[in-house]
């Protein structure tokens, strides 16, 4: 089982989308059964891979190598390091309990959804294991099909104009990526004599700056559109917006966090002299800040509670690019550790909405004031969810966010000093998101129909309240897994960083570098 336990995680799902085609439509409990066995037990199948990993190893771990399609040299190539176990882990927890969340939420096209669901999921999957290029393109245009329809058929007024538009940003920045993909494939043929789409291959192929940057620049884009930076997230909030509860829970946790992976794994080991270019680095660094800023002061001038958190996952995600771009250890797992605990607060805060709006069918916020008196409960986890967004010591932003401030000050002060600005303004917007929602008298007759969270309610959001706490009290495991893959990107782009600074390389010296949590 260990030699092929990355299949058996993306396959489950896959055949439980299978399994829930032959099941009758008319039975909906069925239906609904059948699928969260199915996602819970992709949860299962993939939680070995938690204690079969080995930190010590530099190289990836569960590799799964066999010719595929010989004449075109694409083999399917599995594997993972520390950064594509925590996305993965992230994926089968966040996919289980969208697929939860969705009990009473749907009742319209059920089996269909669901199919939807697990398909989803088996495409995010593939995408964090994929050690192949054409592999990883496979996986990442599946995974679009299934979000369309998810947020085509079963979203909000808008939801053709939001689906359409997310999917053509998508595929804009996909071709630009193929295009790229492709140029490498035949640069390093024209060196080795070899077709092959195999990272660690073409990481030996030896590209001209000016190349390097054109290919940069085409997997950036590609990427840059899924995380989204701006300026190209216009897409987010109308996805967010007009999407299912549990779509926006799936695209906040786990989507964009394709874009922030896609960039180190591919876009800076690839292209490594691109990447450290000062250009590079600048044009990236103040696109991140812009991020940073502006979707804060977007958030503060919002009144749908979906657009609010829609505006704030670009500022937020603008820390992570941040951190990434500094090219050191701390930034990038600092950057990479936020888009993880973005993962958790942000699908939380979706959750937290859902349950209101599947009472209400409102999404204003003036709609609403008042809900502590009510839902005590419900309060209580939409003010760890708040708290968790803005890095309140304790809990997991705080974490991600000090270690990315470490990293960026380390590369140049004024960054830091402008990702400091923008969580003062995210603790303005959330802030007052809780009060004009929560605290006051209930002004509302309508809201006198709201009840407090029922036991599924807290079991699906349990999970995530308990990780974040789990990172922000103790969050020296996630670095240890972090530490050997974000020493081997550092080694790419800056070969002397550790001897220039007198830091023990985890690589070589076989000990952990400094960083926030010591032994």
């Amino acid at each position: 089982m260990k030699e092929h336990i990355l299949s058996i995680v993306w396959l489950t799902p896959l055949v439980g989308m299978f399994i829930l085609l032959l099941l009758p439509k008319e039975n909906k409990q069925l239906i609904r059964i059948v699928a969260n066995l199915a996602a819970f037990a992709g949860f299962l199948v993939s939680l070995p891979l938690v204690f079969w990993f080995d930190n010590s190893i530099a190289d990836y771990q569960f590799v799964e190598r066999v010719s595929w399609i010989p004449a075109l040299g694409v083999e399917y190539y599995l594997g993972i390091d520390g950064i594509s176990l925590l996305l993965i882990m992230l994926t089968t927890v966040v996919g289980f309990l969208s697929i939860l969340s969705s009990w009473t939420a749907i009742e319209e096209r059920v089996k269909e959804y669901y199919a939807f669901f697990l398909f989803l999921q088996a495409g995010m999957l593939g995408v964090f294991m994929a050690l192949d290029l054409f592999l990883f393109y496979v996986f990442w245009e599946i995974m679009l099909v299934p979000m369309y329809f998810i947020i085509g058929i079963w979203g909000h007024a808008r939801r053709l104009y939001a689906a359409i538009k997310f999917f053509l940003y998508t595929l804009a920045g996909s071709v630009l990526m193929l295009l790229a993909m492709l140029a490498l494939y035949f640069k390093h043929a024209e060196q080795f004599g070899v077709y092959t789409f195999a990272i660690e291959d073409l990481m030996r192929t030896q590209v001209p700056l000016d190349m390097q940057i054109w290919l940069f620049w085409g997997f950036f884009i590609a990427f840059a559109i899924k995380v989204p930076m701006f300026p190209l997230h216009t897409w987010l909030p109308d996805a967010h917006t007009e999407a299912p509860t549990a779509g926006s829970v799936i695209l906040a946790g786990v989507l964009l966090k394709m874009g922030l992976y896609g960039l180190v794994r591919f876009s800076i080991p690839l292209l490594p002299e691109a990447a450290s270019d000062a250009t590079t680095v600048q044009i990236i660094a103040v696109l991140s800040i812009i991020a940073i800023v502006y979707g804060a002061l977007v958030s503060l001038m919002q009144k749908n509670w979906k657009k609010l958190i829609a505006y704030s996952s670009v500022s937020h995600l603008g820390f992570c690019t941040l951190g990434i771009i500094a090219l050191n250890p701390n930034g990038i797992a600092g950057g990479i550790l936020q888009g993880l605990n973005h993962g958790l607060s942000t699908p939380l805060l979706f959750l937290v909405i859902g349950i209101v709006y599947e009472q209400r069918h409102a999404l204003e916020i003036a709609d609403y004031g008042g809900l502590a008196n009510r839902m005590p409960i419900y309060t209580t986890i939409f003010l760890i969810s708040i708290l968790a967004s803005m890095g309140m010591p304790g809990l997991n932003g705080f974490i991600g966010e000090f270690t990315i401030l470490r990293g960026a000050f380390e590369r140049d002060v004024t960054w830091a000093a402008f990702a400091v600005l923008g969580i003062v303004l995210g603790a303005a917007y959330l802030l007052w998101l809780f009060q004009r929602t929560m605290l006051g008298p209930m002004t509302n007759p309508k809201n006198e129909i709201l009840r407090d969270l029922n036991l599924r309610e807290i079991c699906v959001m349990a999970p995530l309240v308990l990780w974040c706490f789990w990172i922000g009290l103790y969050p020296k495991q996630h670095f240890a897994v972090l530490e050997k893959p974000v020493a081997r990107i550092v080694e790419r782009v800056d070969p002397e960083y550790y001897s220039r600074n007198g830091i023990p390389n985890p690589l070589t010296d076989g000990v952990r570098v400094a960083s926030l949590v010591q032994d």
